[in-house]
């Protein structure tokens, strides 16, 4: 059976190939999982950011329908 060299808090540890997968399959979820949320952060930031721009706080249906007046 395959072995894999892992690091868990700071030690090198001595696992099977699957469980190594295993564990950096949980790791790169975690990292792209908080890569999303950020990418969501700043989306919504700056949608708030603009739709308060003018002190007036629309969805983006209330100001398209108030440009075609």
């Amino acid at each position: 059976m395959a072995k894999d060299v892992i690091n868990v808090d700071g030690k090198e540890t001595l696992v099977r190939e699957d469980t190594a997968k295993a564990f950096r399959f949980v790791h790169w979820g975690i990292i792209t999982a908080g890569i999303c949320l950020a990418i969501l952060a700043l989306v919504f930031l700056l949608f708030f950011l603009k739709a308060a721009s003018n002190g007036n706080l629309q969805s983006p249906g209330q100001i398209d329908n108030s440009n075609r007046r």
